[in-house]
Parts: C-alpha cells; structure tokens; sequence
C-alpha cells in the first residue's frame, strides 16, 4: 500500500473538508496521513470566529469537523504558526502535499478620505471581535453613538448590521463573547444603515438572510418600495433564480409593518461613499446618489466590502488571493476555499471545492516521501492537540450550561491553554 502524507495548513472549514476528502479516496492501494497546522489553540476557523452568534444551525457542521478528527489518520498541532520556526520548505521536504486552507482575514478598504478615523472599522476586526477571537479582543468599537453604517451588501454586512440592530438581550442565549455583550448592552445605537453601491438587484446577500429580518422581535427593518420596485425594472423580465428570490424577501421587509420599536435598521441603496466625515473621530459619511450627493450623520462606520487573504512567506499571491489554477500553487503546493477563489459563498462550498482540489491533488501523486513530519521540526512550540482541544471544549461547553449558552469562549489565549493542560 502506498502510504502519503498531507498538511493541511489551516483548521477551518476548507480545511476540515480538504481532510475529509482525502480520507474518503483512502482505499486497499493507497492511504494518506493528515497533519492539520493551525496557528490558534482553538480550530474551526470562521465557524467558530465568523459565524454570527445567532446563527447556531449553521455551527453544527463542527459536529462534522470532529467526525473527520476522530479518525485514526489525522492529527491536530493547534498553537502552531507557520513562519515562527517552522517554514513552508520545511514542510514541503517532509509532506508528499501541502494544502493552503488560511482562508482570508484581512479587509478590503475602500479608499476613500476618512477611512481611518476613529470610529471607522472593518468587519474584518468587528465580527471577530464580538465572536471572541484572542486577536481581536481589544478591538476598540466606539457604540456611544446613535446611529452606526454598516458599508457593503453581503452576508456579512448583513451579520454585522443585524448584531448592532437587534436586542442585546437577545444575546444572552448565543455564544457571543462576554466583552461583546457587556458592550452592545451599554450600546447607544438605535438606527443602523446597511448602505450598498448598486441597486438592490446586485445585493450579494441571500434572501434566507433576508427572510429572517421580519422576525426581529425588537426591531424595525426598513426597506423602501421604490427602491425595490426600481431594481425590478432594471433586473427585466426574466431575473435569476437567487435575484427573485432576494426580490420576494425584499417585498416581504417592505411590506411588513414597523412596531413600537427603539431601534432601527434601514437599507440604502445606489448609495456610493464618497469620504467619511470627521475631525478627531467619525461624524458622518458623504454619498454620491442618484439624485446628488447626501450626507449622512454618524459616529461609527464598518465597512463589508469583502476580504483578502493574509500572505505566507513563498506563496504567490495576486488580488488577496494564492495565485493558482484550479487549486493547484506548484509542485506538491495547493490552495482550498477562500485563499483560494476569494471570499465566496457559504460554508458549504468548501466542500465540494475541497473535493476537487484533493482530486487534483491525487492525480499530481508519485511515490511517497520517506522523510519525517512536522514533529522533527517541533523545538520551543506548545502543541495543542487534538484531545487538548477536546479538553478546552468540554470546558466551553460545561461552562456554558448554567448560562443556557452553547459554550462560554475563553477568548485570552494563555487561558486556553491551560484549559487545555498544556500549560
């Protein structure tokens, strides 16, 4: 039997599905081992830092992710970062194949005046930080203010809108970080704008995302006809599937009577960001309009704009993503899911992307390298392990059950490591 090696560097999704991949072409002529690299003490990537809190169905596929764990040929090496002692060529001279899953973390700017203001963020640092990332819990998200924009009109705009829109007692029940709740408790936003580009025939969100809105028990979401009615007209008569589905959910939101509610959240859209106003923090944002320009009082904006993916050292990289061709980097080099094709679709599109970058991946296979794995190249570094992990969930999820949570995040990385014991 012919026996390969992979390192799956990144433990999110496209990384977990690239695992299960291999593991579902291992047959009697061929078997692989998985080494998953991950630089955190926590896996599950935006499942666990990304998903938004109020949305627990979709973090049920983590009960996936510990089925592909449970198996014989993978391991886990948690807290570990490539690039701190241990270099990518160093991986490549001991692994027949190493798949890039790092995903994409850093956010698009807009380039425009302002934007660096206090007060103007990214979703990049927000939905982190109320998702308890240890990178981004001193994250600074001023919500003394009154009304906050949220820039894009993508799912995650819509995630991060909803979130400063809706009840924070509504939270009490998710696995929003703690410092996350403390402070939208506090918060003095009441009206939020979910500003887009282009009409809403170009939305990028999802009309589930879209059919949710109306349900808000504390919340009134606006939409304006004309504007939908206007998108309609350009759209023609024949619009995409997914484009009248998004209509359907949006005559629903316009449709539905507003209560008695404090707080608000209203969609602009053909709205074009021209500056963001201010002298010392955020005051506003200047817009280019169809019917002229409009300014807009704030005092915190977070841009949605889409994401780019951190570079490693000796990975091409081009427009925030690997250079590649159809996952394939260069010999014994490959790239999965957001690092991959960019920011795109939902949770469950790395898994069929996944599954045809491993069959490519399969066809590239020669004979397998004799030489060691990752554990030769282990000096000073603190390994967190797959049943480490297991370690640092139970106590998650046990601290979360007088709470009537999911789990409590522990979100200081010391402290994860010693509910890990490996410390």
């Amino acid at each position: 039997m012919l026996q390969y090696k992979v390192a799956i560097i990144g433990a999110g999704p496209a990384g977990y599905f690239a695992a299960q991949a291999l593991q579902n072409l291992a047959n009697a002529e061929r078997s692989f081992s998985i080494d998953m690299i991950e630089r955190l003490p926590t896996p599950w990537g935006l499942v666990r830092s990304g998903v938004a809190p109020d949305h627990p169905k979709i973090k049920t596929v983590s009960k996936v992710f510990e089925k592909i764990a449970a198996e014989p040929n993978f391991r886990l090496f948690g807290n570990i970062e490539l690039g701190s002692g241990i270099s990518l060529e160093d991986l490549k001279s001991r692994y027949d194949a190493i798949v890039i899953a790092t995903g994409s973390s850093l956010g698009k700017t807009l380039g425009i005046p302002g934007e660096n203001l206090p007060g103007s963020i990214s979703a990049a640092d927000f939905v982190p930080w109320y998702n308890g990332h240890p990178d981004y819990v001193e994250i600074d998200v001023p919500l003394d203010t009154d009304t906050a924009i949220v820039i894009g009109a993508g799912n995650v705009a819509m995630d991060v809108a909803r979130m400063l829109a809706l009840d924070p007692t509504e939270l009490d029940v998710t696995d929003t970080a703690d410092h996350a709740i403390e402070a939208f408790k506090k918060s003095q936003v009441r009206h939020v704008y979910m500003s887009a580009r282009r009409g809403a025939e170009h939305a990028a969100f999802t009309s589930p995302e879209l059919r949710e809105l109306p349900k808000l028990e504390h919340t009134n979401v606006i939409m304006h006809q004309a504007d939908i009615a206007e998108a309609i007209a350009r759209a023609g008569d024949e619009p995409k599937k997914d484009v009248k589905s998004n209509f359907d959910a949006m005559q629903l939101i316009a449709q539905t009577s507003l209560g008695e509610h404090d707080r608000t959240m209203e969609f602009l859209f053909q709205h074009t960001p021209k500056e963001i106003l201010g002298t010392n923090r955020v005051e506003g944002v200047l817009y280019s309009t169809p019917k002229g320009d409009v300014t807009i009082k704030c005092g915190l904006v977070i841009t949605a704009i889409g994401y780019q993916a951190v570079a490693i050292d000796g990975v091409p990289y081009e427009n925030g993503k690997v250079i590649n061709k159809d996952g394939r980097v260069a010999d014994n080099l490959y790239v999965v899911g957001w690092a991959k094709r960019g920011p795109s679709g939902v949770i469950g599109t790395n898994k069929s992307d996944a599954a045809a970058v491993v069959e490519l991946l399969l066809s590239d296979l020669t004979t397998p390298k004799s030489a060691g794995d990752i554990t030769e190249l282990l000096t000073h570094q603190i390994v967190v392990t797959q049943e480490d992990w297991q370690r640092i969930n139970e106590a998650e999820v046990l601290a979360g059950e007088p709470k009537g949570k999911p789990r409590v995040k522990e979100v200081v990385k010391e402290n994860l490591l010693k509910l890990g014991g490996v410390i």
